[in-house]
């Protein structure tokens, strides 16, 4: 057996999904005119409202689409617009998205901005075998040209036949460890012989690999395993194994040239997953697999993250087909493992306390269970040898009282007696606990002191502050260290000394690709004419409101501070008020430097009874006008007293607060009253600065018509927490042609489902009967009302979405846009721009020359703007790489936009400056950020409704969201979370989430 136990399941995989086979069409290229050939969504009809369903899972019945024919003229009469007051003008005539004025359908189906066509029947295709995803409409060519490295290496596509086997063992072995053990002595006994010299790549499943055929299609073989673990001296246990390998399929290395060359536009997954396979082999047997990454103690000495815990440095490893063919992607990468101490020290450091001579209380032994349950030990009182077993749990009466039978006529005898009389070990500290291991039926009893941690386990739970700084501070390399030790991962690596490699053909070079890259222009972005400095122009990322006003600064004439920190006197908190209330007058806003009422000291724990004390007394001295702003001053360590506070003021009093910590109110610094300020204006209403280019309606396909921009995430629970719910964030932008403030939507859904569920959906109403709603529609509905105008055009920014899972993202939410916008209005159907935003990626992007300062920011990295859409993106889809902002530590990560789906027919040029000019937009921050912001707005959302959930919130429930509806409204039948409380009017129409 292998010297190195891992653990069990832990390799992840590219998976075949069958039902994505083979089923894409090849890209269809068409004119210049409309570069990304994407057809109109079918099967769907927007006028006929007995269509609305209950829209709770994705949708699997193929409807087709309808390509190569116009669109059908609308039944519909123009729909007469209220007349902007804004001084952008929308179109030379009243415009409606289902009449002759707005759309027009090209031969292919895709959709232009033309004006001699009615509207148009517009659907989405329920089925991926007629969806492909949106084509590169061509190079990006704004910006200043230049090189950068990336960390991808160019890997030969090799010319040998690669074939699969299906790998059968009996008994059957959940462990991929001992499955490559059974699997690696078999082609050892018969590599020679059987196996024809072919040295097979073995994923630790069902899936063995050969470059060319066995002399076979089906065999069964024996194989004995002797138990290393059982001694040197003693006798050994053996296990006998059948193995059946059986002949299933030959990769088909010829769609695989011409998916890379752009001639097919579908991926050839089989062999992608093999080569991906043959290259890991060899680490796998080398190192700790962890999902696509690989880890060892050998490759940098641990570093303690304390409480037992030590971090381990590895590398990520990934084939990927790029634009220059197959690419190798690594990644210097770190992770939390356990300590491989004995367990009675592994102990003593998780308590931080000295065990030897204090009995355990019950909340110390629940912590020990929690932090050892599933954790593999290996007994340390039997010589040589060393068996391992997993821990269950922990006695709950100490080692010298345990007593177990001996024979069937329940003769009992002691722990201690026994370990004494067994194996000559005496247990000193029988004041302990025993460990538990085995399952309930049968658990063994194990001395803490005759047991150590088995090495090689990572750390799955949640790490606490002082880890996660710890581990950051191993993590965090500067781009010169970080593309060194690539670099240096990959010359120990030896791929092309690999015999698996060299096996199947693989050859990988050991140089970082070089690539064309382009440095887009920062904007102009445009502050207040009382200003000294009415607009400004950021430099390498960044700016300060020195000499500038807010463009539109908001009045907080009624506000209250209420003060949590006991260290914190009223004189101080006082102080603390009166410095901010001045930085938010120079910054443009109006603001009342006197509160409604004094401030107002309480304790945490009654934050609930504070904080509707301070809401009603207001209101009495206000003869029932609202606050318009609530500080609250938080001590440094306060535990659940955000959340608390955040929860209750939002969805309960609907009043907008500012939470500011002791440590800034006693070290006051300009620089952080200035990021309140900015806080304070946007969560009241405010805008902060707007770019120039779309007050001045500069910004192509969003400037011309009405653009709604919205920006989704979904995030899950922690590892470790099985029930709790996922939270999903929609925010749409509220304001055209400013597109910079951003009302948001939150709502739970069932646990880790990434699918946004409630973005439209149905329900009956006993008197309405069938009732429309959901984020989208709402959103859409509130864009009206905040600015006149229906949208004629959406841009989705959707983030957290991996690339296993893009077609299933996209067919279940682009026909749930679709449902939303038909539930609104007849034959309504705004083109819409579908962009998946990854910032979970692992490539790198470096300075050709780490001398040249002209070519890097203060920190090392690429300059702010660097975009790449060739060499190392995809083949043929629309995607590229874009550092929009200034590194401040660390190696920077550049975004990936996935362009999936557009019908708004953007450039290249269009949607990667769009793009890179929306991150200095963001509200909270005078620096570029390095996600656009209705992405980042989404995530922040998302993550402050975690606060919302109580923790009886668990239970099952209606999936719900925090829309504001009322109870007697949600969905029937939808199984999932109870729903969260619901957002206070109010709150729902700021920016309540900066």
């Amino acid at each position: 057996m292998p010297i190195r136990q891992m653990k069990d399941n832990s390799e992840q995989h590219l998976v075949i999904k069958n039902h994505l086979q083979n089923t894409m069409n090849p890209i269809q290229r068409t004119p210049k005119t409309a570069q990304n050939g994407k057809g109109p969504p079918a099967g769907h009809e927007p006028h006929n409202t007995k269509q609305s369903h209950n829209h709770t899972s994705p949708p699997t019945k193929n409807k087709g689409r309808r390509r190569g024919r116009g669109g059908r003229k609308s039944d519909q009469g123009a729909v007469c617009m209220r007349p902007s007051s804004r001084h952008c003008t929308v179109a030379q005539k009243p415009v409606n998205p289902g009449s002759a004025d707005i759309l027009a359908a090209t031969s292919n189906g895709s959709i232009q901005n033309d004006h001699n066509l009615s509207g148009m029947e517009m659907g989405f295709p329920t089925s991926s075998k007629s969806l492909i995803f949106a084509s590169r409409p061509g190079f990006g060519q704004v910006g200043t040209k230049c090189i950068v490295k990336a960390n991808h290496f160019f890997a030969e596509l090799p010319d040998k036949d690669l074939n699969q086997y299906d790998v059968t063992i009996t008994p059957e072995v959940t462990s991929r460890t001992m499955n490559r053990a059974i699997m690696a002595e078999l082609v050892k006994l018969y590599k020679g012989s059987v196996l024809g010299m072919r040295l097979p790549a073995y994923d630790g499943g069902k899936s063995l690999y050969t470059a060319g055929e066995f002399p076979f299609s089906w065999k069964e073989f024996s194989v004995k395993l002797v138990d290393e673990d059982d001694g040197i001296n003693g006798p050994k246990r053996e296990r006998e194994y059948k193995v059946v390998v059986k002949f299933v399929a030959r990769a088909n290395m010829h769609h695989l040239g011409q998916f890379l060359a752009g001639k097919r536009a579908d991926a050839p997954q089989e062999a992608l997953q093999i080569l991906d396979i043959v290259l890991r082999e060899l680490s796998t047997k080398r190192y700790c697999p962890i999902g696509r990454s690989f880890f060892s103690p050998d490759i940098r000495a641990p570093q303690r993250l304390g409480d037992g815990l030590e971090s381990w440095c590895g590398f990520y490893q990934s084939i990927r087909p790029t634009q220059m063919g197959l690419s190798l992607n690594i990644d210097m990468a770190s992770a939390a493992f356990i300590e491989p101490l004995p367990v009675i020290e592994f102990v003593a450091q998780l308590l931080g306390k000295d065990l030897l001579s204090r009995p355990l209380s019950d909340s110390d032994r629940v912590k020990i269970k929690k932090a050892l349950r599933g954790v593999k030990v290996e007994v340390t009182h039997r010589g040589n040898v060393r068996r391992k077993y997993r821990v269950s749990g922990l006695t709950s009466q100490p080692t010298r009282e345990l007593v177990f039978p001996v024979d069937d006529n329940s003769t009992m005898k002691s722990i201690v007696e026994y370990f004494q009389e067994m194996y000559g070990f005496t247990i000193q500290h029988t004041h302990l606990p025993c460990l538990q291991v085995g399952n309930q039926r049968k658990a063994n009893y194990l001395p803490m002191e005759a047991c150590k941690i088995v090495e090689g386990q990572r750390y799955t739970k949640r790490l606490n502050e002082r880890q996660i700084t710890a581990l950051l501070k191993v993590t965090c390399q500067r781009p010169r260290d970080r593309e060194h030790d690539i670099l240096q991962t990959v010359q120990h690596n030896a791929y092309n000394q690999d015999p698996y490699a060299k096996e199947f053909g693989v050859k990988i070079s050991e140089k970082l690709a070089s690539v064309e890259a382009r440095i887009l222009p920062a904007p102009w972005l445009k502050y207040h004419e009382t200003g000294k400095e009415k607009d400004c122009l950021p430099q390498v990322g960044q700016w300060n409101m020195m000499n500038k006003k807010m463009i539109n600064g908001m009045t907080v004439s009624r506000w209250a501070c209420i003060n949590f920190s006991r260290s914190v006197q009223e004189s101080v908190a006082r102080g603390f008020c009166n410095e901010l209330a001045q930085m938010c007058q120079v910054s443009g806003m109006e603001f009342n430097p006197e509160p409604v009422i004094p401030i107002y000291s309480a304790r945490p724990e009654l934050v609930e009874k504070a904080l509707k004390h301070v809401y009603n007394a207001t209101m009495n001295k206000t003869k029932g006008k609202e606050l318009e702003l609530l500080l609250a001053i938080l001590p440094d360590n306060n535990g659940s007293l955000y959340g608390d506070l955040k929860r209750i003021c939002e969805t309960d009093l609907g009043l907008i607060s500012q939470c500011c910590l002791t440590k800034h109110v006693f070290k006051i610094s300009k620089q952080y009253l200035a990021n309140v300020a900015l806080k304070i204006n946007v969560k009241t209403g405010g805008r902060n600065t707007v770019l120039l280019d779309a007050i001045s309606c500069r910004i192509p396909l969003v400037s011309d018509i009405p653009t709604i921009i919205f920006g989704a995430d979904v995030t899950h629970p922690e590892n470790g927490e099985d029930s709790s719910p996922s939270i999903a964030a929609v925010v749409a932008s509220q304001d055209w042609p400013e597109v910079t403030k951003y009302a948001g939507l939150v709502c739970a859904q069932a646990h880790r489902q990434e699918l946004i569920q409630d973005l439209y959906k149905t329900w009956q109403d006993p008197v309405r009967g069938t009732v429309s709603g959901g984020m989208i529609r709402d959103l859409l509905v509130s864009f009206r009302k905040a600015t006149g105008q229906k949208p004629l055009r959406i841009i989705f920014y959707r983030d957290g979405v991996s690339e296993g899972q893009f077609y299933q993202v996209l067919l279940y939410e682009l026909d749930a846009i679709r449902k939303a916008c038909a539930s609104l209005e007849p034959n309504y159907q705004p083109p819409v721009t579908f962009i998946v935003v990854q910032k979970r990626h692992h490539t790198r992007l470096f300075a050709n020359s780490h001398r040249d300062r002209s070519s890097t920011d203060t920190s090392g990295n690429i300059l702010p703007g660097t975009v790449v859409d060739s060499k190392i993106c995809h083949p043929t889809e629309f995607d590229f790489y874009l550092c929009s902002h200034a590194g401040i530590q660390g190696t920077s990560r550049p975004a990936h936009y996935h362009v999936l789906w557009d019908e708004n027919n953007f450039t290249a040029d269009g949607i990667q400056s769009l793009t890179n000019n929306l991150c200095y937009t963001y509200a909270r921050c005078t620096r570029s950020v390095s996600v656009v912001p209705p992405a980042y707005y989404a995530h922040l959302a998302a993550f402050r409704a975690r606060f919302y959930m109580e923790p009886e919130m668990q239970e099952n429930g209606l999936n719900s969201c925090s829309n504001g509806q009322a109870k007697g409204t949600r969905a029937v039948g939808e199984s999932g979370v109870r729903p969260l409380p619901a957002l206070k009017e109010n709150v729902k129409r700021v920016m309540f989430y900066c």
